[in-house]
């Protein structure tokens, strides 16, 4: 059997993963893959004798498995958490702020950019804030103090419409990958980290770190700019984590693990049926405030992307997760 990176051969660097893995999948599986944008792999079908599906990059729902009800609830963040509440779930929920007037006939009062302010303080002047509807992990920071957090909302809301502002929450972070009820793997989280070459100030490579940042369509990381730490040249190979949001388009790591406990398994369970997903990742906290029993569901992804599974060289998992696209839509 072929690897996935010997599909991504040859192709160009912003070539979607999931058309490298449907590609992959398909000839395993004995299916018709064919690009339909050029080989830019942004729009492709998969075809059997008599059925033919097209899926996209980009924003477009990579699991048609998953209906688009429950996908467009899962990308809401608070729609999500109210759901998982109300379920009996535990969750971080949060509170969400409009940042522009555009459309507030529509909406109910309290959730206006000067509300937020307020919200903030009511968390005592520190929170985790992201945007309502993002995704990678853009914008998403603790912010600390009243003068950060509006310096934070000029600048989010050139990108987005809404944010999310959550308690800041201390706990080991994990993802629980679900086909249906079955757990397919589990991951641990990390920061993202910079590294030292010797040479420059643990300023000048933030700067090289947030540059390639930003060229991926993602907002710089944060760290204060008045820590003299910052101005320090380190060793060779030292590493400084940057803390606050983990994902791996943003530079975080994850690593493939034991599920932390049973509890967090059915924790995963309880949070994709609430919001009616077929596949999705549940981030979740657990061991909260050093208590082992405490976990809270952080959010629910029902566009989870899988490019951990190809660094840990699990084709054979990229392959029963297509295998359940490809028989749910009846190409198999």
């Amino acid at each position: 059997m072929r690897s996935p990176t010997e599909f991504r051969k040859g192709k160009p660097g912003f070539y979607p993963d999931q058309a490298v893995y449907a590609e992959f999948a398909a000839a395993e599986f004995g299916l018709a893959f064919r690009d339909l944008d050029g080989g830019s792999g942004l729009i492709f079908s998969i075809a059997a004798r008599d059925r033919l599906l097209h899926f996209g990059a980009g924003r477009c729902s990579w699991y048609p498995q998953n209906n688009a009800t429950a996908s467009t609830l899962a990308s809401d963040k608070f729609f999500a958490s109210r759901i998982l509440r109300d379920a009996g779930v535990p969750a971080l929920g949060g509170e969400y702020f409009f940042l522009h007037n555009r459309h507030r006939a529509h909406r109910p009062a309290g959730h206006e950019r000067s509300d937020a302010i307020a919200g903030f303080k009511a968390l005592g002047g520190s929170a985790f804030v992201k945007p309502l509807t993002g995704a990678r992990g853009d914008f998403a920071q603790a912010v600390h103090g009243e003068a950060a957090l509006v310096r934070y909302l000029d600048a989010v809301m050139k990108y987005y419409d809404a944010v999310l502002i959550q308690p800041i929450v201390d706990g080991t972070e994990y993802r629980v990958f679900l086909l249906d009820d079955d757990a397919l793997y589990c991951a641990r989280k990390r920061p993202p980290f910079i590294s030292g070459d010797g040479v420059r100030t643990f300023r000048e490579l933030l700067a090289a770190h947030n540059d390639a940042l930003r060229a991926r369509g993602l907002s710089p990381a944060s760290l204060s700019d008045h820590d003299p730490s910052l101005d320090t040249v380190p060793a060779n190979g030292e590493r400084r984590e940057i803390p606050g949001r983990m994902n791996l388009s943003a530079g975080g790591t994850m690593v493939l693990a034991d599920a932390p406990s049973e509890g967090a398994i059915v924790l995963a369970r309880q949070a994709a049926r609430a919001i009616g997903l077929r596949v999705a990742a549940i981030d979740m906290f657990v061991d909260i405030g050093g208590q082992p029993d405490s976990m809270q569901v952080i959010e629910v992804n029902s566009n989870p992307a899988i490019r951990l599974l190809e660094n840990s060289d699990r084709g054979d998992l990229i392959l029963k997760i297509w295998h359940h696209t490809f028989s749910t839509m009846g190409l198999l």
